[in-house]
């Protein structure tokens, strides 16, 4: 289990500051395969799957992550793929939350499974 798997999301208030470009690059390297978007105020990663039902299986548990954790990503769900796009929208930006939530959801699957 990683650093970021074992944390849990702390509110963000309007105000907070969103991480910094340097702080998101070492963010990012806890991260695998996780892009950052070219205004560096979102990170997301794209999700394959064998079927429809390996497909919703991984959307409901991405899914319990997010209310657990009270930080929601936006999913763009199809047949046999997932999108997953985080961003701290209160703040403008990124957080540390984006992070943590995306090592979860990392840890959903084994590295052979999703690309």
């Amino acid at each position: 289990m990683s650093e970021l798997e074992k944390k849990h999301c702390k509110p963000c208030e309007a105000g907070t500051a969103p991480l910094q470009a340097d702080a998101v690059k070492t963010m990012l390297e806890k991260v695998t395969d996780w892009s950052l978007n070219s205004e560096s105020k979102e990170i997301s990663r794209r999700f394959r799957f064998k079927n429809y039902y390996e497909t919703m299986a991984f959307v409901n548990a991405a899914a319990w992550i997010a209310h657990q954790e009270d930080h929601h990503p936006d999913m763009e769900v199809g047949y046999n793929r997932c999108h997953i796009r985080y961003s701290t929208h209160a703040i403008g930006g990124l957080s540390e939350n984006d992070f943590i939530c995306a090592a979860k959801i990392n840890a959903l699957l084994s590295d052979t499974q999703n690309t």
